[in-house]
């Protein structure tokens, strides 16, 4: 049997939360810093690694390019030096070669640098598609223990603002910080080859230079990592609002929303200014410098070549060469600013990524055959559930079992335990001690996808996507075709509503399945229930919000639906309940009765009060 496994714990009491908050604070100490750099880094690689063979050829590309750039002042410098003085004699073939060369060099540069953005460009937008790919599809497997807790917002966040972050440098930032650091490397190597005195004055230039970069670094990465947590929360505030802008207007809340709204954006607006003015001083800096030393190298040049020990070419090409030198440091800032952002959109995105689920995978899945003998038992043993670490238990050891084919409702008091037993059931949730199995199976040990083909919950408010109503219900299992989907109907009673609909089974139901009624959204959720034929349902207050005759439309399809399997209905109406074959009354997260309705009706117990009072109701 295995073990217990903790359910996730509350979000605002368990350590992950505690990282999570650490690690959405502006000024990070060490160890925070050193964890999601890593963690970084390690995402990066992953994301680079099956494209080794072809960054290695643009790289190589971008190499040509900027050893064909050097070339350009040399030549200069010798046609000045030699090529102009034996054309003056009379010999114009040294100066025409020379020509010949710079053209040369034009040429393959321009080639390099269409062969550079054509790899580098598929590269990038390759590594995006991996990264927005992982994004998706590790928030799917996420339960929903998970994202009752991680607002929407922050998940949306990561795949849109902070992804086109990490686009902006591949896109740009990666072009000039290669350009620049081989133009830097390559333009050193040759202004120590022409003369070294004035290399030395360009040297000297480093130290502010490296010191200026260290603080722009520190300083870019604070105003970045603050709006990248801003935007999560305008992104969750304008979905938000947008959800719930019946309520809004209704209430007249347009205001305060605005004012909330304002307030975040207020703080975008100031996170990303900090961030340019800390640009425009590094920028203005490095321009500082670079003129600083520009000057000293002329006037030192310039009384050298008055006292005969330079040549007037090398100190042109020295000037040249110092003026391409100090252009790309302006590309390093623009590339150390794009990186800054995209660095601190990949802790988030890498943070996220890693984030383990609560419900994890078992190593070796145990397979439910579909010919068993049995098909649709529950057995809860000694179950116990705490939806915060160290709070109360909901469920304090619950001790249950449904027979196979058996229908239960359950009934109580709100807090009473009942929609927690079924996210258990469901396995939304694992419990904190005990076992839930499902034909002696636990259900820690069932693959994801043998669960949710065993087992489906249908909902209160059933979430119906856009697209048509046929699209929504062949949701329920893959491959489903028309023909399957109209016997479904059919066997259901559902067939003459969907027929009378505008365009029948292609009519668009729009988002959320607003163009059709609640009780038309709960007859295509029974039909997509039916169509995925599970071995256990489950229904979370199905028809709570149905007026009388829509829930007696629903009650006669939820015969055929529950006929033939094992179904959990949570239900306040009694008219539902009495369609059950067993009835379990729960309070304080313990049954407190439970049998067949008819003789908890006869009995003076819970359910018979509660019957009373219903049909009290009804007169």
């Amino acid at each position: 049997m295995t073990e217990a496994v903790a359910a996730r714990p509350d979000p605002n009491t368990s350590d992950a939360a505690a990282q999570d908050r650490a690690e959405d604070a502006i000024d990070l100490d060490r160890a925070t810093h050193l964890r999601v750099r890593t963690r970084s880094r390690r995402l990066l690689r992953s994301l680079l690694r099956p494209w080794v063979g072809r960054a290695s050829i643009a790289l190589f590309a971008l190499i040509v390019e900027n050893v064909a750039q050097l070339a350009g002042p040399l030549l200069i410098a010798q046609a000045i030096d030699t090529g102009v003085p034996r054309a003056v004699a009379g010999q114009a073939n040294t100066l025409t070669w020379y020509v010949v060369g710079f053209t040369a060099c034009g040429l393959l540069s321009a080639v390099a640098r269409y062969a550079f953005f054509r790899i580098a460009g598929s590269v990038g937008q390759a590594v995006l598609l991996d990264l927005r790919t992982r994004i998706f599809r590790h928030a799917q497997r996420l339960p929903v223990a998970f994202h009752e807790s991680y607002t929407s917002g922050r998940v949306i966040s990561r795949l849109t603002s902070d992804v086109e972050a990490v686009r902006d440098l591949v896109e740009a930032g990666l072009d000039g910080l290669l350009t620049s650091l081989l133009a830097v490397a390559g333009i050193t190597v040759v202004l120590m080859w022409l003369d070294l005195p004035l290399s030395l004055v360009v040297l000297g230039s480093f130290v502010p230079l490296l010191m200026m970069t260290r603080w722009f670094r520190e300083r870019s990465q604070r105003s970045y990592r603050r709006a990248r947590n801003t935007v999560a929360g305008i992104i969750a505030q304008f979905g938000e609002t947008m959800n719930g802008i019946r309520a809004v207007q209704a209430f007249r809340a347009e205001d305060r929303k605005k004012s909330t709204m304002n307030e975040l954006n207020e703080t975008f607006r100031d996170a990303h200014a900090d961030a340019l003015e800390v640009v425009a001083r590094y920028t203005a800096g490095v321009r500082l410098v670079g003129n600083i030393a520009l000057a000293l190298v002329l006037a030192l040049g310039s009384w050298r070549f008055s006292h005969g020990t330079l040549q007037l070419g090398v100190l042109a090409a020295f000037l040249l060469y110092l003026r391409r030198f100090y252009d790309p440091l302006d590309e390093l800032a623009t590339f150390t600013n794009l990186y800054s952002s995209a660095s601190t959109a990949l802790e988030k995105i890498s943070g996220f990524l890693e984030t383990a689920s609560s419900l994890p995978e078992p190593t070796n899945p145990v397979p439910l055959a579909p010919d068993r003998p049995v098909r649709g038992r529950l057995d809860f043993r000694a179950v116990e559930f705490r939806y915060a670490r160290t709070g109360p238990p909901v469920l304090p050891g619950l001790e249950l079992t449904i027979p196979a084919g058996q229908t239960v409702a359950v009934v109580g008091a709100t807090g009473a335990g009942k929609s927690t037993l079924a996210k258990l059931t469901a396995r939304f949730y694992d419990p904190t001690h005990g076992t839930v199995t499902l034909d002696g199976v636990d259900l820690r040990d069932l693959a994801d996808a043998t669960l949710r083909r065993e087992l489906t919950l249908v909902t209160q408010e059933n979430f119906l996507f856009t697209g048509t109503v046929a699209e929504n219900i062949a949701l329920a299992r893959a491959g489903t075709n028309r023909e399957e989907i109209r016997a479904a109907a059919v066997a259901l009673g559902t067939d003459t509503f969907f027929a009378g609909l505008p365009e029948g089974y292609d009519t668009q139901i729009r988002k959320r399945g607003n163009r059709l009624s609640a009780g038309q959204r709960q007859m295509v959720a029974l039909t997509r229930a039916f169509v995925a034929d599970p071995s256990v349902l489950i229904l979370d207050e199905a028809t709570s919000s149905l007026d009388i005759p829509t829930e007696r439309a629903v009650q006669a399809a939820l015969a055929t639906v529950l006929a033939d399997r094992t179904a959990v209905i949570i239900a306040h109406r009694l008219s539902t309940v009495l369609l059950a074959d067993r009835v379990l009354v729960m309070a304080a997260g313990r049954i407190v009765e439970d049998g067949p309705p008819s003789d908890l009706i006869d009995a003076d117990g819970p359910f018979a009060r509660l019957y009373r009072r219903w049909m009290t109701s009804l007169l």
